[in-house]
C-alpha cells in the first residue's frame, strides 16, 4: 500500500536538516566576526551535526525493530543536544534545523514498521 521511500520520509528529514546544520555551523566557525569563531563549541557543533547525519542514514536503512528504537533514541539526544549547543553558541539557524529534525524522527517514528509494511504489500 505505502510505497518504501514514504516510509524513509521522516529519515530523510533528519539527514537534510542535519546537513544544514553542519554548513551553518561551518560557516560560524570559519567566518570571522560570527561570535564563534575558532570556538570549541561550533566544532563540537560541526561534529554533532555530522554524527546525525551518519545516525539518519542508518536509521533509513535499518530493519530491526530494536536497532529502530535505539537510533531514535541517539537521535533525539543528538537533536537535543545540538540544540542546546546552538543555543549557546546563539546560532538560532541551527536551532531551527534541529527542531525541523526532531519533526523529522516523529515522522519516522509513526512511519509502519517493517512487518506491517510485509502483510500490507
Amino acid at each position: 500500500m505505502l510505497p518504501s521511500n514514504s516510509s524513509r520520509v521522516g529519515a530523510i528529514i533528519v539527514l537534510i536538516v542535519s546537513l544544514a546544520g553542519l554548513a551553518i555551523a561551518l560557516y560560524a566557525y570559519f567566518t570571522p566576526l560570527t561570535g564563534v569563531t575558532g570556538t570549541l563549541g561550533a566544532l563540537i557543533a560541526i561534529v554533532a551535526c555530522l554524527v546525525l547525519a551518519v545516525l539518519a542514514l542508518l536509521l533509513a536503512v535499518v530493519k530491526g525493530r530494536g536497532a529502530s528504537i535505539a537510533l531514535r533514541v541517539l537521535t533525539l539526544i543528538g537533536l537535543a543536544g545540538t540544540f542546546f549547543a546552538a543555543m549557546l553558541l546563539h546560532q538560532w539557524w541551527v536551532c531551527v534545523a534541529m527542531v525541523i529534525g526532531l519533526i523529522g524522527l516523529i515522522l519516522d517514528m509513526v512511519r509502519p514498521s517493517h512487518h506491517a509494511r510485509a502483510t500490507h504489500a
